[in-house]
């Protein structure tokens, strides 16, 4: 993400955090399908993790809207809640690519199935790039 956006970087973090969330949440759609044979315990987390994934998505919309609708002033209320949001979303992420590392060493489905190990690393990077975006961001409006 480029830092030519101004003052409207939240802006452009929740269009990101929006993207995202509905990638990571078709990540866990992803992983179960071609994990055919994954252990329950982890196809659970996995419907938890979508669950959540789209919870926030529409959160961050709501955010969206609101941000348009009012505009974020620096030191406003909603500003304040918008970056208390992206830190949730950068611990969710986290935690997501947590399970994804766990599940690629403790899971026999995943260790076994070549085409899963390939997969699951790619969606733990996307995720990793996701978190640094938007903690750029942060820490660049901490700093404005």
């Amino acid at each position: 993400m480029q830092y030519f956006y101004g003052d409207k970087m939240l802006l452009r973090a929740l269009d990101e955090t929006e993207f995202w969330k509905l990638q990571e949440a078709e990540h866990t759609i992803v992983i179960r399908q071609i994990v055919p044979d994954l252990e329950d315990e982890y196809v659970n987390q996995l419907q938890n993790y979508e669950q959540t994934f789209s919870q926030t998505r529409a959160a961050a919309a709501r955010y969206m809207e609101a941000a348009l609708m009012s505009g974020v002033q620096p030191g406003s209320q909603l500003e304040r809640q918008i970056m208390q949001f992206l830190n949730i979303c950068v611990r969710q992420s986290r935690d997501f690519i947590a399970f994804l590392n766990m599940i690629s060493v403790q899971s026999a489905a995943v260790r076994d199935n070549p085409v899963a190990v390939t997969v699951v690393d790619h969606i733990r990077r996307e995720s990793e790039y996701y978190v640094e975006i938007i903690t750029a961001v942060m820490q660049f409006e901490q700093r404005a």
